[in-house]
């Protein structure tokens, strides 16, 4: 997975410290990574390179959107479930959120996708992706006092990459129009 991105096509990205961070050490400290950048910039596929690594490492390992998360502990908190969910996020090593910031969520789901990140906070590591600057987040989490809160556990102990450039998808679409004209 990781052999496929194109670190020359992003050289905002350390490749030296991706390779090092890919062999796992920083789940052993309970480390995070965060992706910050522009969509369309790599940052999924990163996530989910850390998330492969992971698994090929034997970690327990799940991937979520951050929107399927929120509406899934939403469910389960209706459901009278919140509790067996948030027991099964526990056992893991690495939870991957992909996509922070592109629908807001509502004060319900904040709280919850908050309380998934407190918890974690030194007990498991998160990968979460981003297209929104840190100052940005509080259009997500609602609150200022929720944003600050996340932000401290996450960027605590933590690895942050900035993807920057043209999205991939955008650059793609333009290679086709100019072959297909």
């Amino acid at each position: 997975m990781l052999d496929e991105f194109d670190f020359s096509a992003r050289p905002s990205i350390n490749k030296p410290q991706v390779l090092e961070l890919v062999k796992g050490e920083y789940l052993d400290r309970r480390e995070n990574i965060l992706l910050v950048g522009p969509s369309g910039t790599g940052k999924t596929h990163l996530a989910t390179a850390f998330g492969m690594a992971a698994c090929s490492q034997g970690r327990k390992v799940r991937f979520f959107r951050v929107t399927e998360l929120v509406t899934l502990l939403l469910e389960a908190k209706e459901e009278r479930h919140l509790l067996r969910m948030r027991q099964q996020l526990d056992k893991l090593d690495l939870l991957v959120l992909d996509e922070l910031g592109h629908v807001p969520a509502s004060k319900a789901g904040a709280e919850l996708l908050f309380d998934v990140i407190a918890t974690a906070y030194e007990r498991n590591s998160l990968v979460v992706t981003t297209n929104l600057p840190f100052e940005n987040w509080t259009e997500v989490l609602g609150s200022e006092r929720l944003t600050g809160a996340a932000l401290d556990r996450l960027t605590h102990r933590c690895h942050i990459l900035e993807t920057k450039g043209e999205s991939y998808r955008l650059q793609d679409a333009k290679r086709r129009r100019r072959r297909a004209d």
